[in-house]
């Protein structure tokens, strides 16, 4: 994979959005690939409303986000709130590239993406009204919140500027593919067990330990009386799927 940004691909363009648009699209298509097969991508025709690229072979679809910067950030700034919620709720959404550069070096930073089914309506965060005074008064924005997927949710490709091999991002995916087929709470029940085993700071934890977000879960599933046997059997997924180890009784470790 080549991180380098072929500036000569933008010489016919002024506007610095622009050139950015077109040296990431160009880099993407180029050095990119689809995590799910392995495939290369190919482009949509411009201004499709729902993705930017496509692997012919298994036809799973991807937008692109960039920006300048040597990191990526906690939140991603995105279009409007109402649109964004109705998109990710739709069934053809997309699966999700961020990518960051460095216009100075002309260099790709990180790239990483974000399975679209780990997209759900909590991630998405409603920027305050635009004043009264604005052209587009009234208008309400959002942003990605990225804190809110878990890390087997991250998919990087690049992290700061070191390529990861294809074979772990597509031994990634398929990992966690299997939250695809989870609908409804049932997804979110996965997904908010991954995000509680993720802020236990240690390898090695207990089940102890995650009965302490029990309060919290509960707050988000209030019908729910049984929690503590929820997350329980969540925990026996998530150990069947390779996503954790079972080390004794009680006792779990995250697989890295």
């Amino acid at each position: 994979m080549n991180l380098n940004l072929d500036i000569n691909i933008a010489k016919n363009y002024s506007n610095k959005t622009q050139i950015a648009r077109v040296l990431t699209e160009y880099w993407v298509r180029n050095n990119g690939y689809c995590p799910n097969c392995g495939s290369e991508l190919s482009e949509f025709e411009n201004n499709r409303p729902v993705a930017d690229f496509l692997c012919r072979t298994c036809r799973e679809e991807f937008e692109l986000k960039s920006k300048k910067s040597l990191k990526i950030s906690n939140r991603i700034v995105d279009g409007a709130y109402s649109k964004m919620i109705e998109r990710i709720l739709a069934e053809n959404k997309p699966n999700f590239f961020f990518l960051t550069y460095d216009m100075n070096k002309l260099q790709v930073t990180n790239f990483i993406i974000i399975p679209k089914f780990f997209f759900l309506p909590d991630i998405i965060e409603k920027r305050k009204p635009l004043s009264s005074n604005a052209r587009r008064a009234g208008w309400v924005g959002c942003n990605i919140n990225i804190t809110e997927i878990p890390e087997n949710g991250r998919l990087f490709y690049v992290k700061q500027s070191q390529v990861i091999p294809k074979t772990q991002i597509i031994k990634k995916w398929g990992k966690v593919s299997f939250i695809k087929k989870q609908k409804g709470e049932s997804k979110g029940w996965i997904i908010d067990i991954m995000k509680c085993i993720d802020n236990i700071p240690k390898v090695e934890f207990t089940l102890s330990e995650v009965y302490k977000f029990e309060n919290i879960l509960k707050e988000k599933y209030p019908k729910n009386n049984f929690i503590k046997d929820k997350i329980r059997q969540q925990l026996q997924i998530l150990r069947d799927k390779g996503i954790i180890e079972f080390v004794s009784s009680g006792k779990y470790k995250k697989v890295t």
